[in-house]
């Protein structure tokens, strides 16, 4: 006789909020029961290392009657007793798994666990669920039946065999929401969401499959029968020994997983056991996604627990400086709150993400160190993202990126780290010096650059637009500051030439005077300069924004009114200063109109739009005509 029973939790409220709102997708029922049959079967194995009675050829079976509408998912697992059934059924989120997991002495046992939850979210689909069980430590079999209200039934049943047995009756289909149910007892659908969700179960998914005999005579029909197919993988190739895997392998896993038709550039393949146990599959794309820097692209890592797939892209996993990277994390010590889909603020997933991050990391400085053509490759795919992981969060990553950064120099096509940069660096040098250009000839031919190619000191390339605020997040590297080529003092002469120009400044003070009075608000002070050689005349900027960063800010659309303070020096060694010299002596307005002309050169030069080109054409055709009279 059937027993009608109350869920223990009273509340047809919460058994609403399990059925309809804890699952994103509907679709996850299935995951979700053929996970507790994994559990179930998982807990039967374990009794039976102690009770070879119990061993049997473990499955999972799926039934499925199109003309009933009915899905049966079935197991040979450790099935229930009628008060296990009260307990772990009749209690919604009671985990039967949990604790037979912590009755357990031994604490490796892998049980995917969460029985009660999940088994909720069969009424997504079904708008009854009877369940048939038969315990191995019991003659007697039971039927479970749920509507999904606020009751249930108990009642004997007959069984013949140990395990447990879950059908479901669909749904009807529901025009006005759209929602289509009869997909759930389609042969593709289930193969599809087998393959997706539950391929590693390492336990076989069989179900039979529609075959097709065709005979010679294609006049016939052909013949139409069933076979019994496994529709899982069932061994994930991360759970295998890295001995074990072919680079071919890694290479077909990575295609298949990641729809990519490339070649990984890199494989990480790590195994972690500890305090949080996990394995890790990572690939670095051959060719970065072409939408890596836009704001529609998706980082994350896709997340398993125990083979049985969680989320496909988990934010949390991966630093936005390694976005590009793809892969998977494996573990089994998660807190999957409520349902696999809820990780909410798992601290393990933290410490998860943390060890990730050190490991690609680690790997980075490997291939750097001893694959330096491989990571060369890398580097210029992904370099800009290690850049902007030093800028971002106020350089709080900075100690971690900083040696996997390299750049281009004036003395060397090829990258250099930090560390090659100061090894070779001259003894008597003070600064790490970059120059900013997006050329290196371009760079060479700045005329900031004049006494350092006379020093012959090495420079660093800044061709990205990042570089300059990377490089001020840095400041430095070791014992050594950064130091632009166009910004600030560069501290290359020594005393008694500093002494001698400051002196001549001092001389000349109204001519500069006039040259900054022709110039407005254009330059905050125009001097003589202790950089330049071969070059009359430069443009640098004072301390805060430089010039480049100007001319990026302004390319943003809340960057329009970013401004760098300008500075126009004048080389004092030149025939041009002595010609201002002249003018000014003869006509001291007029050298107002030279100021103008050094000044939109200077800006020619910096690759800086001119302010008034019109005005600037006409005091070179003015020119022209005073120096043919």
């Amino acid at each position: 006789m059937a027993k009608t029973k109350q869920f223990k939790t009273e509340s047809q409220k919460l058994l609403d909020l399990m059925i309809n709102s804890i699952y994103t997708h509907k679709e996850i029922f299935l995951r979700e029961l053929i996970s507790n049959a994994s559990d179930a079967i998982d807990k039967r194995h374990y009794l039976a290392l102690t009770n070879a009675d119990l061993m049997t050829d473990y499955e999972i079976l799926i039934d499925l009657d199109e003309e009933k509408r009915i899905i049966t998912i079935s197991d040979n697992g450790i099935g229930f007793t009628e008060s296990e059934l009260v307990n772990n059924l009749g209690t919604i989120a009671r985990s039967g798994s949990k604790e037979f997991s912590e009755s357990l002495d031994k604490a490796d046992i892998e049980i995917i666990g969460q029985f009660g939850v999940g088994f909720y979210s069969a009424f997504m689909v079904s708008k009854k669920v009877t369940v048939i069980t038969k315990s191995v430590n019991s003659n007697d079999a039971f039927k479970w039946v749920s509507t999904g209200t606020s009751t249930y039934t108990i009642s004997n049943t007959e069984k013949e065999e140990a395990g447990t047995k879950i059908i479901l009756e669909l749904r009807d289909n529901n025009e006005d929401t759209e929602e289509n149910y009869d997909q759930y007892i389609s042969e593709f659908t289930i193969k599809d969401l087998v393959k997706k969700y539950s391929d590693y179960v390492r336990y076989p998914i069989k179900m039979d499959i529609t075959k097709y005999d065709y005979p010679e005579d294609k006049e016939k029909e052909p013949i139409v029968y069933k076979e019994l197919e496994t529709l899982n993988s069932m061994i994930p190739l991360w759970k295998k020994n890295k001995s074990e895997i072919t680079e071919d392998e890694y290479t077909d896993f990575y295609k298949h997983q990641f729809n990519d038709y490339t070649e990984p550039l890199i494989v990480i393949h790590t195994k972690v056991e500890g305090k949080t146990t996990y394995t890790s599959l990572l690939f670095i794309p051959k060719k970065a996604p072409f939408d890596l820097y836009s704001e529609k692209y998706e980082k994350g890592l896709q997340l398993y627990s125990k083979g049985v797939f969680i989320e496909d892209k988990n934010k949390e996993l991966i630093p936005d400086f390694f976005r590009f990277v793809k892969g998977l994390v494996d573990s089994s010590d998660l807190t999957l709150n409520l349902s696999r889909e809820m990780l909410q603020r798992d601290p393990k997933l933290k410490k998860i993400a943390k060890t990730i991050k050190k490991k690609i990391k680690s790997e980075l400085e490997k291939m750097q160190k001893n694959e330096r053509e491989l990571y060369n490759e890398f580097y210029g795919i992904y370099g800009v993202n290690l850049k902007y992981g030093i800028y971002e969060g106020y350089g709080v990553n900075k100690e971690l990126l900083q040696d996997l950064i390299m750049f281009k120099t004036t003395s060397s096509d090829d990258y250099v780290t930090l560390k090659e940069y100061i090894e070779n660096k001259k003894d008597d040098q003070k600064h790490i010096y970059y120059a900013t250009g997006k050329t290196k000839e371009a760079i060479l031919a700045l005329p900031q650059m004049d006494l350092l190619k006379e020093k012959d000191y090495e420079v660093l390339l800044f061709n990205d637009d990042i570089d300059e605020f990377m490089v001020n997040i840095l400041m430095k590297y070791g014992d050594l500051e950064f130091k632009s080529v166009a910004q600030g003092d560069l501290d290359l002469i020594d005393k008694k030439e500093d002494k001698k120009l400051d002196k001549l400044s001092e001389d000349k003070k109204s001519l500069l005077e006039a040259l900054k009075e022709g110039l407005d608000d254009k330059v905050s002070e125009v001097k003589l300069s202790k950089r330049l050689k071969e070059s009359p005349v430069c443009l640098v900027s004072g301390e805060g924004l430089s010039m480049e960063m100007e001319k990026v800010l302004q390319n943003m659309p809340t960057g329009k009114d970013a401004k760098a303070t300008k500075i126009l020096e004048i080389n004092p060694s030149h025939e041009l200063f002595k010609t201002l010299e002249k003018v000014y002596e003869n006509n001291p307005e007029k050298v107002k109109d030279y100021a103008k002309i050094l000044y939109n050169q200077a800006l020619l030069i910096e690759g800086l739009p001119l302010e008034n080109p019109s005005e600037f054409s006409e005091l070179m055709v003015a020119l022209m005509i005073d120096l043919n009279k």
